[in-house]
């Protein structure tokens, strides 16, 4: 079995030095999702991640933690698996500071403690159940929901999806790819989301892929090969301090990965799932955590009328399940 590697980007946003260079170099015009709070705060939950990990994938190779140098005061520095990393450890110094996680996801692969396996974890993904390597890898490749999606342009965000896809649609023909890879995309782990390949095969470019809002998989070979066939558009991408209409964005490694066939297909909503954290979600949330009713759960940070309240019953949920320290804590 390859090793797997895990590597968890994180922030903390109360951070008097942090603040202070983010209005430094905030511009005067960007995306207006960009500078809200909701993007930024903390939790204050990151220790129940390293809980999970270190109980449910016992068998992780490393933890990678990737900050821009912010260190939480509870980590165990000297924890055997844990791989303390700073932005300016691998981010070339042109590129940094940086407030947008794609200069920090799309040069990850310049880490050379980074296994060629790894798993990409947000800080809003959490491991509450057990899970196996071959939730992540099988014969050496990521495990991924492979299904067609029509874009549907709703925001500044959908320009960079386009950007991604339309160097996949530069880089490989569509159909030349369903005929080499046919049982991958036709395969029944794509539960319903088979019906959108189906309907959408038809037409002779990409029109988007589905996305899941988990953990991503990657190949670290992914992004060396990204970065040698459009270092032009990663460089354009890394040098953004803040998110720009012209980016490409992490999804790309994925995208690639699918449309050369580099997956085995795998149902992956059925043991996960992304819940919104509003007042409405707030107690499935809850409960879902409580009962362990999925193995990976993300809390993607949205609007509810009590941050304080809200953190605290979700972080009572987590040391409900989680109570003990791990070797990642003082």
């Amino acid at each position: 079995m390859e090793k797997i590697d895990f590597v968890i980007t994180w922030v903390d946003n109360n951070d008097p030095l942090w603040q202070e260079e983010f209005h430094k170099y905030l511009p005067e015009s960007n995306y207006s999702d960009d500078i809200r709070e909701i993007r930024y705060r903390n939790w204050d939950n990151l220790r129940y991640l390293f809980r999970g990990i270190e109980k449910y994938a016992p068998w992780v190779n490393r933890v990678h933690l990737v900050t821009c140098g912010q260190i939480p005061e509870w980590l165990n520095m000297n924890a055997p698996k844990l791989n303390f990393i700073k932005h300016s450890d691998y981010i070339p110094e042109e590129y940094l500071p940086t407030f947008s996680s794609r200069p920090i996801i799309l040069n990850l692969h310049r880490i050379k403690e980074l296994s060629e396996h790894f798993v990409l974890f947000d800080d809003d993904c959490f491991v509450i159940g057990n899970v196996a390597p071959e939730r992540f890898f099988r014969k050496g490749l990521p495990c991924d929901l492979a299904a067609f999606n029509a874009l549907s342009p709703s925001s500044n965000f959908t320009h960079n999806v386009v950007n991604d896809i339309s160097i996949i649609n530069v880089s490989f023909k569509k159909y030349e790819m369903l005929r080499k890879h046919f049982w991958k995309w036709f395969s029944f782990h794509a539960g319903n989301k088979l019906y959108r390949t189906i309907v959408l095969s038809p037409w002779p470019h990409f029109q988007g892929f589905y996305d899941h809002h988990l953990p991503q998989i990657f190949l670290k070979s992914t992004l060396v090969e990204l970065w040698e066939k459009y270092e032009d558009i990663l460089h354009r991408t890394s040098s953004s301090r803040f998110r720009s209409i012209t980016d490409v964005n992490s999804w790309l490694i994925r995208y690639w990965q699918l449309a050369k066939g580099n997956f085995v297909p795998l149902n992956l909503l059925r043991d996960s799932v992304c819940l919104n954290m509003t007042d409405k979600q707030l107690d499935k949330i809850v409960k879902t955590i409580v009962c362990k009713k999925k193995k990976i759960i993300c809390l993607n940070d949205s609007n509810v009328s009590s941050f304080e309240t809200a953190k605290e019953r979700i972080n009572a949920a987590f040391k409900k399940i989680l109570p003990e320290k791990s070797s990642f804590e003082k």
